[in-house]
């Protein structure tokens, strides 16, 4: 009889072609292994009217799958990394990272506009609009939020010119056809951890079974830009980005932060060793926090 693993994941269309791209890696690598899909609606899929910030942040993507795993309803839950909250519950920690799929930004316009005459553009990510507003200084910003296609629609019915998309998801759900404009990682900063998937378990259980998912350069990169951003966000709201590019043995952290009060929008690099990813992520928030006044 085959041993049953249970996945939590929220039910969007890109949730749940993620946690089914982690099923199959894991049956792939462990033939004595079936695994159940249980698929659940978060909170924060439910209200779309507000910003993450004025309803809770993050972790109403991740309340139900965490309640689920720690009642043992799930075995364990699949999160696309850039929406898991910054303190993550120690009963529940990430036992694995995947390999990172193409972490840029993309723009998409409504049919029959091009990028460059955009006078509107639909976004609810503070980390976006920040960097945006550098590229498109004459634009008006609205709110925007919603799975991958619920803001293609909203875009189409005209509700704004254009949006601001994750490649990865595009990718993975097979519709990059729709992408007018790719912005390297130096034009627009991606959030942590994005194009990495995070396999949330519970602590002190075995998960030997989850090696054929793990990736190291995926698990790098994470622990770098998210030790860089718990530095700088606290109980904070400003808009904060990082991303690490690895070559070998090699980490280079690139990271903003932006000073709502001042209007100040500052960068950093910091290159160093693979093995120190967290210190450097700490480090270069050190650096960028003594060149700036930051939340109290």
């Amino acid at each position: 009889m085959k041993k049953r693993v249970r996945i939590g994941s929220r039910e969007s269309q890109l949730a749940m072609w993620q946690a089914k791209y982690i099923a199959e890696q894991i049956e792939r690598a462990n033939p004595y292994i079936e695994v159940e899909i249980v698929a659940m609606k978060t909170t924060g899929d439910r209200i779309l009217d507000r910003n993450l910030d004025q309803i809770g942040g993050k972790g109403l993507f991740v309340k139900e799958l965490d309640i689920a795993l720690m009642e043992k309803r799930t075995d364990l839950s699949v999160h696309s990394l850039k929406d898991m909250p910054m303190e993550i519950n120690s009963e529940l920690p990430v036992v694995a990272y995947s390999r990172r799929e193409d972490p840029r930004d993309v723009l998409i316009c409504r049919k029959g506009i091009r990028w460059e005459n955009i006078r509107s553009i639909g976004t609810s990510s503070p980390r976006r609009r920040v960097q945006l507003v550098q590229m498109f200084p004459n634009s008006i910003y609205m709110g925007m939020r919603g799975n991958i296609q619920t803001r293609l629609r909203k875009l189409q019915e005209g509700q704004c010119d254009a949006t601001v998309l994750a490649m990865a998801g595009l990718k993975r759900l097979g519709i990059d056809r729709y992408m007018e404009k790719i912005f390297e990682p130096d034009e627009l900063l991606p959030a942590a951890g994005q194009g990495i998937l995070a396999v949330q378990g519970r602590a002190g259980e075995n998960y030997d079974y989850l090696e054929c998912v793990e990736d190291r350069e995926g698990r790098t990169a994470a622990y770098a830009e998210r030790a860089f951003v718990c530095m700088l966000g606290g109980g904070c709201h400003s808009p904060v980005a990082a991303y690490a590019s690895i070559k070998g043995e090699q980490i280079r952290l690139k990271g903003l932060y932006y000073h709502e009060k001042t209007g100040e929008c500052i960068t950093g690099v910091l290159e160093g060793n693979t093995s120190d990813a967290e210190a450097i992520g700490r480090k270069l928030a050190l650096q960028m926090k003594e060149r700036s006044v930051f939340c109290d």
